[in-house]
């Protein structure tokens, strides 16, 4: 049931006096709360918290609970984040006190279950991804490139090679060039063609032995596979570089190709898009790096090995980078993907792969009727429409924000750059036809509502708990402090 009232704050609800607790006086053994917990008691009193009853705050964060919109509800076609339906079985497993509460010192012997799941999924992962060794140590995405950019620097200076260049097309996730920044790279943009890709006569003419690697999101931001791809690793290879494969949209890959197959020396997973674990809000997350046998001796340590049946935490690496992440990585994300993997098997992952690719060209189909479709490329998992078609001045912002009263999250809006006005829809696999067909409808709608009535799409949402937002003052005078 959701609750339609304006919720305050909960500093807004303080009323003085009020308490969330009590304990109460013991007459029979004549035991006051004071007497058994003075220990306990703070010295200092504590100043601007509110003073709430257990009623409120139980109250006021449950009605908050319900202006959350959620992948349980329905379709979250975030194009940038894949938030996508995932089996309440992983969930379940990951809850099970003798892994949730595995204590992050204990003794190797103590956690060999814990240390056998950590090895099984990284071999899982090298076996998807075609390569040779794995770190699960990094905790998201962006720390996940920027490892891999560490090891590929470690290589280079392994080997005396100072070179100072990352290319990085426009068409590659908006990470990649901070990551390559600060593993102490120059940045240096390469243009994506007409068809969305790599030119690749352009990146054969610019790469030479300053170059120190290629950092391709594939697919890209486009949801297009870079269709050049074993001769832009050949390319790149040939004069001494390497290739970094940005691997957050595997979930458009796995089962169908292998980028070690394609001369890939280095990528990372997100394993909180494509294998389970929940995504958004900023966590959990896991960003695990898989490499060639060349980048193994400069992995994170310590490593997971085994030595007759027994796991072990192998420190014994003197070329590694050193840790990037405490004790042995977010365990429990890298449980939910374990569990994804085992129990969808080798089918199961590529059926996920395919679907995902369907759903999105079936939207892609549905939707070129009333929206423009910049780049003609082959649809994977995503695809992106742009607002040049939307009548009488309505924007993408606009048709966003007007999804919210169909009941749909908006889709990524502006994303990619290279395309103006972008509207990037992700549908993943888990989607029934059903859910797309009612997306369409309501997109279709609000176009025709844009032809008929732009001004009432312009000040859209109409049934959300808040109206239209003004974003850039939001984004550039943040006010994070209630007592400011």
């Amino acid at each position: 049931m959701t609750v339609l009232m304006d919720e305050k704050l909960i500093f807004e609800i303080d009323k003085e006096g009020r308490e969330g607790y009590s304990i109460p006086h013991s007459v029979s053994e004549n035991i006051s709360a004071e007497s058994v917990l003075k220990d306990l008691y703070r010295k200092e009193e504590i100043k601007a918290l509110p003073e709430v009853s257990e009623v409120d705050v139980v109250r006021h964060f449950t009605r908050l609970s319900t202006y959350n919109y959620a992948v349980d509800y329905g379709l979250y076609p975030l194009g940038s984040c894949t938030m996508k339906y995932n089996p309440k079985i992983n969930e379940y497993v990951s809850r099970l006190e003798g892994l949730a509460f595995i204590h992050p010192l204990s003794d190797e012997d103590n956690i060999q279950g814990a240390l056998e799941i950590l090895y099984r999924l990284g071999e899982a992962l090298k076996a998807i991804t075609g390569m040779d060794g794995v770190t699960l140590q990094p905790s998201a995405g962006a720390q996940g490139e920027f490892t891999g950019m560490q090891l590929i620097r470690a290589y280079l200076n392994d080997r005396n090679d100072s070179r100072k260049v990352v290319l990085i097309p426009d068409s590659a996730h908006g990470t990649n060039p901070a990551s390559a920044h600060f593993a102490g790279y120059s940045i240096e943009e390469i243009k994506s063609g007409s068809d969305g890709c790599v030119d690749l006569e352009y990146l054969r003419n610019r790469m030479n032995k300053e170059v120190a690697a290629i950092m391709l999101t594939v697919p890209n931001t486009l949801g297009i596979f870079e269709k050049n791809i074993k001769e832009i690793c050949d390319v790149v290879h040939s004069k001494g570089g390497l290739v970094y494969i940005d691997g957050a949209n595997l979930n458009a890959l796995m089962g169908k190709t292998k980028p070690g197959n394609w001369g890939a020396d280095v990528m990372h997973i997100n394993l909180h898009k494509t294998f389970s674990t929940p995504h958004g809000g900023g966590g959990p997350g896991a960003g695990p790096v898989v490499c060639k046998s060349a980048l193994m001796p400069f992995l994170p340590k310590p490593t997971i090995i085994k030595e007759n049946n027994k796991f072990k935490l192998n420190w014994d690496v003197p070329k590694s980078i050193g840790k990037v992440h405490a004790f042995y990585g977010n365990f429990l994300v890298c449980l939910r993907a374990l569990c994804y993997i085992e129990s969808m098997g080798a089918e199961g992952l590529k059926e996920a792969t395919e679907r995902a690719v369907l759903n999105a060209n079936y939207l892609r189909k549905k939707l070129e009727e009333v929206l423009d479709l910049p780049y003609k490329g082959k649809t994977l998992h995503e695809v992106i429409f742009s607002d040049k078609n939307l009548p009488n001045g309505v924007t993408t912002m606009d048709l966003a924000k007007r999804l919210i009263d169909f009941g749909f999250h908006p889709p990524t809006v502006y994303f990619p750059l290279i395309v103006y006005g972008a509207i990037m829809i992700e549908p993943t696999e888990s989607e029934p036809k059903e859910e797309l067909d009612r997306f369409v409808e309501a997109i279709k709608a609000i176009v025709k509502e844009a032809e008929e009535n732009p001004e009432f799409v312009k000040n859209a949402p109409h049934k959300a708990y808040r109206k239209r937002l003004d974003e850039v003052s939001a984004a550039r005078n943040p006010k994070i402090n209630f007592f400011s």
